[in-house]
């Protein structure tokens, strides 16, 4: 070896043994490898937001969107809202602590905060805050000066804002608080049905806590507007969104009605997103999100600060399934990367079984350490916006953008999110999305893994009871009390509840909207298989085994969705043995598995067999019937067809619709 090599720089690497490759030369090399298949069809997917993706992107295609890629920090923030990104301020690890007694809680938060959580964070509605004790007793020991708040407080944020600040005061610490104590009336009002009081009254509270943020504790956000409502109704990238947008809107164009500019309206509000399973969407919606913001505070004539939108974001609870919930570990990891690349400023991840039971230290620690790990391990915190720059993300960005701003121009054409949502329009649009996604999973055109695909049929169900659902307790009318925050205090300190506070606000004009209700996309799966006992399918695997494998494998997956007892074997002889087998099984279906060649010979003798020897007994077929022969299919006792288009769900309701269990 040559000593001085060492020395000798390396050569560059270039691609010059390659010749260009344009987007033709590719297709035809694409078409030819399809064999027949129509490229349009079997390469481009078209996503729920009506999106088509490609399956290749160019920089021509691109380039009308990379034309704005600037640095990240600079106007229209494309690429972040901090010129450093998490170099300069990593994103804030908030892990909510949704403990229903406020003394468990407050043992879960300093564990989290000792353990890596950085931010504050719980939801109002799900610890139980009734009192100015129960805030004391939620936050003992716990430094706000060092630690910022991510607090959701409901439909108005005013009481707990002034129990925080009591609490404050009582333990002498005078640190203004910093970070999120919001209020989302609009949100909270599409998840519940109604507005208990008037909108206005709701404006006129936050404008209310507004005032006293920005006097006391200017770092601190009173507005917190939360798309999870639309998310967990089954929405998609662009409507929640849009949606959560639009609110975001209406509030500001309420703070300027009661005297606020656009600016100092803009600077009190987060936002709350969801990270759905699509993993390159999220990060464009994210991406999408922030230029979006800063065109519609442009276009309000706000600053700079103003146009730089607070984003936080939470792991999806629409996409969570109670079947084997540890993929759910798996599902929250991509969907927190998607956030980080992204570029959220904080981030909360349900932890594996939050949709089974009140989550435990374990699923907790797991939950906590996924975003820990990419802070620590993963070195996430570098690069700045590394999705910048790709030309598929840059494209779907730009196309999400397009998309969300014609969304909110809809919005407001009808008077905005408020009017929208009071006409139903915005409820409609995501039922529709909702179906739709329900129709995909019971196709098997999307896949659950562990639930609509792959289910574990060894599984046992993990143990333990569901959080309880806190509810407030009834409030008590409080004469002249005034919206002061310290006033407020200094009620709760002589024995008003929180509940009485909101009461006091109440002007007695509230109004129904039509409810978004929550849904999980594996729900009908899930009621499915917790329906079904002790329910056999025998599959009637015709000639050897290379001639029935593949359809058997198909059909034993395609059952143990809904948690049948598959019984396999390794392929029958004749007509007679399999009839014989099948009924002697004693099983709720036969499948009958081979090829399409031999279905002709044998599906009508297997078919009348079973059905003359076992009338009770569904018959199927493994694969879709070719049109000449299903006639005789049917007529021979055929029941259902079983494919790759096929309807899972709806086959395998009619079987327990057919035993009476549902």
């Amino acid at each position: 070896m040559d000593t001085n090599s060492k020395n000798e720089p390396l050569a560059p690497v270039t691609f010059d043994e390659f010749e260009p490759t344009s987007y033709e030369v590719w297709k035809a090399a694409a078409i030819e490898s399809l064999k027949g298949g129509i490229f349009e069809k079997k390469l481009f997917t078209k996503t729920p937001e009506g999106i088509v993706l490609s399956p290749i992107y160019t920089e021509e295609e691109a380039a009308p969107y990379k034309e704005r890629l600037g640095f990240p920090g600079a106007a229209d923030f494309l690429r972040g809202t901090k010129t450093a990104g998490y170099a300069e301020e990593p994103w804030k690890i908030a892990q909510e602590v949704e403990v229903h007694d406020p003394a468990e809680a407050n043992k879960v938060l300093l564990e989290e905060l000792n353990k890596g959580t950085t931010a504050v964070s719980f939801d109002a509605d799900a610890v139980k805050l009734d009192t100015l004790k129960d805030v004391e007793t939620l936050l003992n020991e716990v430094q706000l000066r060092y630690a910022p708040l991510s607090v959701y407080a409901g439909a108005t944020a005013l009481p707990l804002i002034s129990a925080i600040a009591k609490r404050q005061r009582n333990v002498g610490d005078d640190a203004p608080l910093t970070g999120c104590v919001g209020a989302d009336p609009i949100g909270e009002a599409v998840k519940k049905g109604g507005f208990d009081s008037s909108f206005d009254s709701y404006m006129d509270q936050m404008a209310t806590t507004l005032k006293f943020a920005s006097h006391h504790a200017p770092d601190l956000k009173t507005i917190f507007v939360q798309s999870s409502v639309y998310h967990n109704g089954g929405a998609n990238a662009i409507q929640e969104a849009a949606a959560a947008l639009a609110t975001g809107l209406a509030y500001i164009d309420a703070m300027m009605d009661r005297g606020y500019t656009v600016d100092q309206a803009a600077e009190h509000i987060r936002f709350n997103f969801c990270l759905g399973p699509n993993f390159f969407m999220e990060i464009a919606k994210l991406r999408a999100v922030r230029v979006v913001w800063a065109q519609l505070m442009q276009a309000y004539g706000a600053g700079e600060k103003a146009q730089c939108i607070d984003v936080f974001a939470e792991t999806s609870q629409f996409t969570t399934t109670l079947y084997d919930p540890y993929v759910n570990v798996l599902r929250a990891t991509t969907q927190a990367f998607s956030g980080v690349v992204g570029g959220v400023s904080g981030m909360k991840v349900l932890p594996f079984d939050a949709a089974v039971r009140e989550s435990d230290g374990f699923s907790r620690r797991i939950a906590r350490n996924i975003q820990v790990m990419m802070q620590e391990e993963f070195n996430l915190l570098s690069p700045v916006d590394p999705a910048g720059g790709s030309w598929y993300v840059e494209t779907l960005t730009g196309q999400l953008g397009e998309a969300i701003w014609n969304q909110i121009q809809k919005i407001q054409a009808q008077g905005g999110m408020l009017a929208a949502l009071k006409a139903g329009t915005v409820q409609s649009e995501i039922a529709a999305t909702l179906a739709d996604r329900f129709k995909r999973l019971a196709t098997r055109q999307d896949r659950a893994v562990g639930t609509n695909m792959y289910p574990n049929m060894s599984e046992k169900p993990l143990e333990g009871a569901k959080a309880p659902v806190y509810e407030k307790p009834q409030g008590k009318a409080i004469p002249e009390l005034g919206t002061c925050p310290k006033a407020i205090g200094e009620a709760l300190e002589n024995g008003a509840t929180l509940e009485d506070i909101a009461a006091s606000f109440a002007d007695g004009k509230g109004e129904e909207i039509t409810a978004i209700l929550p849904h999980r996309w594996t729900e009908q799966y899930e009621a499915l298989r917790k329906a079904t006992e002790d329910y056999i399918a025998k599959l009637c695997n015709m000639g050897p085994i290379p001639q029935h494998k593949a359809r058997a494998d198909f059909s034993a997956s395609f059952m143990e969705v809904a948690h049948f007892d598959v019984l396999r074997n390794n392929g029958f002889a004749t007509v007679d043995e399999a009839v014989d087998a099948a009924v002697a099984s004693g099983a709720d279906v036969a499948i009958i598995c081979s090829t399409d060649d031999t279905y002709p010979e044998l599906v009508p003798p297997v078919a009348r067999g079973i059905k003359a020897k076992a009338p009770g007994m569904k018959v199927f077929l493994a694969g879709a019937p070719a049109p000449e022969c299903k006639a005789s299919y049917d007529e021979a006792g055929v029941d259902e067809y079983i494919h790759v288009r096929a309807n899972c769900l709806a086959i395998l309701t009619n079987i327990q619709k057919g035993k009476g269990i549902i």
